[in-house]
């Protein structure tokens, strides 16, 4: 039987993943997307759910991409300290309707 994740882990610059650790998260700050694309891949190991910061994700969709077919981890993007780029919305909305057939997120 294959061990249940139980872990949560957040990548992405300091700044933006350093209030997490208070929460219980773990968090791997990263620096440049070598070692972003290296963490993950660590990471998708014990980790169940993975936060990403949007400006990592953006740069590594072709990675984050390796995952979605897998039911664990789930890498979700969030909002960096600077801002949202729309980025974990928006794949919100496409696991809903590739889950489901349609998207029932879509306010048009």
């Amino acid at each position: 039987m294959k061990a249940m994740y139980k872990k949560i882990g957040m990548m992405g610059g300091k700044d933006s993943i350093l209030p997490f650790k208070g929460l219980g998260i773990d968090i791997f700050p990263v620096t440049d997307l070598t070692e972003a694309r290296q963490q993950i891949e660590a990471m998708a190991e014990d980790y169940g759910v993975i936060f990403v910061t949007e400006r990592v994700a953006e740069q590594l969709e072709d990675t984050i991409a390796q995952y979605d077919s897998q039911p664990t981890p789930a890498i979700i993007p969030i909002p960096s300290s600077t801002g949202s780029l729309g980025i974990g919305m928006d794949r919100i909305h496409q696991n809903v309707e590739k889950a489901i057939g349609m998207d029932i997120l879509d306010d048009n």
